[in-house]
């Protein structure tokens, strides 16, 4: 951790005198990603806003619709969207209704180890006819 007038030398080192980071790390006996986060702290945030969507003019109507029918396909929904004007793919619309409708609940499952001899399973099955043959066939030899 380093200290406020660490952190105020090293901005001025590198925005007003323009050091290297690797520069001021050595000047400063720091690690070079410690002056590389003293520096960008507030340089790498943006402040953009997330891109309008080809879709965001039908969110009422998909949103109305997936109440009413739950279970309708995406690419129904595509359809009808194409319908009313949408010039988008298909796959943007899958992943957008995908995103829209409820997850299902995780089912629980729980998984059985035994140790090698400790259970046995056996598979019931009736061979009438072929234990019939094979006791004929035994009668016939002896």
């Amino acid at each position: 951790m380093i200290t406020d007038e660490q952190r105020a030398t090293i901005r001025r080192l590198y925005f007003a005198e323009h050091w290297r980071l690797g520069t001021i790390a050595n000047e400063l006996g720091l690690h070079r990603d410690t002056v590389a986060r003293a520096v960008g702290a507030e340089r790498f945030v943006t402040g953009c806003r997330p891109r309008a969507s080809r879709l965001d003019p039908f969110v009422p109507f998909v949103t109305k619709l997936l109440e009413q029918h739950p279970r309708l396909c995406a690419t129904r929904v595509h359809e009808m969207l194409v319908l009313r004007g949408h010039v988008g793919s298909v796959r943007q619309t899958t992943r957008w209704v995908a995103s829209l409708r409820p997850r299902r609940a995780a089912e629980a499952y729980l998984r059985l180890s035994t140790l090698p001899g400790e259970e046995a399973q056996v598979d019931w099955a009736h061979f009438g006819f072929f234990i019939r043959l094979g006791l004929l066939l035994l009668r016939q030899l002896v």
